[in-house]
């Protein structure tokens, strides 16, 4: 049996009566996550560039709701503005050994798929389940760093997969439609890492493309277009065409022992998740010190090798970042707002900041270096070293084997509510944010998903 017809018929197999109740319970934590950062999201500019697009191709009454916003268009575009929205802020969740982020792409494309279906609460969790599963393991295969390194985001190329899984999942495909719509998927995997040369918008449209194409991929299936059975491991499929040190076996190896959703992180600060390890680091020796920022002389920052050339190189971009983005890929702009502000959110990742004299300062203080011993663990485990030396001559160490929001290091649901309430405070009355919570918190109980989506319009 080939491995893209093995991980269907995993899928098809995935009940909802059978997941374990941390998988349940994953779904939800990650679903609030998710919608946190899509409203707040649709405020950014780009998403308002997406939202006009959306606006000029037709709204749809009837349709899927656009997130934070008093829109519904078809389901396929609500993906797309939902998706960009979502992955605009940085704050997206994070899968360590497959180096994606598989909310923004898999969760508008089962809001979408719902909407289609008018799918319950249960049907919902099984897609999204898969979905995560099918994008994470598929990250895993391709070996990130070579992917990386032929300048492939996983997140686009990847998410396309895990948003036609789980839209297949919630519209009722069977399994021959299914490999269908993964074959049909596997011609829209796209996504360059080239926005890193000039702090251009493109990343965020990844997320929203591959949520986007999914839900067209699954729909052609269902209406008999057929696609490649052999599109991840062919001759001419995926993990071939996209990786040269691709492992296949990963794939389809203990599938669903343990799910792949209980492996993804969280995010608690607004930039690259290369960057959070650090930061943490950072903010760890400056609180536990009693360290002022005019005390740091010198921080030395070890870097995990894959994301030395996102977020460290090329120096004279990351010491003199221009664009917000180039704020969230630029480790030195990430060390010196912890060190003077003691947070990395998204009140400091902005443009005055980037502007900033004292913060170009500070920057000047900050060294990355790889760190080879960082290695041994990656990418199960994704840690950084801080060395911090003051300007009186006292040094300071420290190892972050686990960044807060990792499962080995998790946010607790009210942290989680704490992230929710800051992201979505500027969209939601206090009582639609309980509502929300409380909602999806009984995800389970819910008979319609079309009727969940006016729970989060603006």
């Amino acid at each position: 049996m080939g491995i893209t017809r093995e991980l269907v018929e995993f899928c098809d197999g995935v009940k909802y009566e059978n997941l374990p109740p941390e998988v349940v319970d994953r779904v939800k934590y990650h679903f609030l996550d998710f919608i946190g950062i899509a409203s707040r999201g649709s405020l950014v500019d780009s998403s308002q560039i997406v939202y006009r697009l959306v606006r000029d191709i037709g709204l749809s009454p009837e349709g899927a709701v656009i997130i934070g916003t008093d829109m519904r268009a078809a389901p396929e575009y609500a993906a797309l503005a939902n998706g960009a929205a979502a992955h605009s802020l940085e704050l997206d969740d994070l899968h360590n050994e497959s180096s994606l982020h598989p909310a923004v792409a898999v969760f508008p494309a089962a809001l979408a798929a719902g909407v289609i279906s008018n799918c319950d609460g249960k049907r919902f969790i099984e897609g999204v389940t898969v979905g995560y599963e099918v994008m994470t393991r598929l990250g895993k295969a391709l070996n990130p760093g070579n992917h990386y390194a032929r300048g492939f985001h996983p997140t686009g190329t990847c998410g396309v997969f895990g948003a036609a899984a789980a839209a297949a999942k919630i519209l009722g495909l069977d399994r021959e439609h299914t490999i269908s719509a993964l074959g049909i998927a596997g011609s829209q995997a796209a996504g360059s890492m080239e926005f890193l040369t000039d702090g251009s918008w493109t990343k965020r449209l990844h997320a929203g493309w591959a949520a986007h194409s999914g839900i067209i991929a699954a729909m052609l299936a269902e209406r008999g277009f057929t696609g490649p059975a052999t599109i991840i491991e062919g001759r001419f499929g995926f993990l071939h065409s996209y990786s040269g040190g691709a492992v296949p076996d990963k794939l389809v190896a203990d599938l669903g022992k343990p799910f792949e959703i209980t492996k993804t992180s969280i995010k608690p600060h607004a930039c690259c998740r290369y960057k959070q390890g650090p930061i943490d680091g950072i903010l760890n020796v400056m609180r536990e010190n009693n360290l002022k920022p005019d005390e740091v002389k010198q921080v030395t920052l070890g870097i995990l090798k894959s994301g030395f050339p996102i977020v460290a190189e090329p120096a004279e971009l990351k010491y003199n970042p221009r664009t917000l983005v180039d704020a969230q890929f630029s480790m030195p702009f990430g060390a010196a707002v912890a060190i003077l502000y003691g947070k990395a959110s998204l009140n400091e990742y902005t443009q005055e900041n980037i502007e900033s004299a004292r913060i170009k300062e500070m920057m000047k203080r900050v060294s990355c270096v790889e760190d080879p011993e960082l290695e041994t663990v990656f990418p199960r485990q994704w840690p950084a070293s801080v060395e911090l030396a003051t300007e009186d001559g006292r040094k300071f160490s420290v190892r972050i084997d686990y960044p807060k929001g990792d499962p080995g290091n998790p946010l607790t649901w009210e942290e989680l509510l704490g992230k929710f309430d800051d992201l979505t405070s500027a969209i939601y009355p206090v009582e639609r944010r309980k509502k929300i919570v409380s909602r999806v918190q009984a995800l389970e109980q819910e008979p319609s998903m079309k009727g969940f989506g006016q729970l989060v319009t603006a």
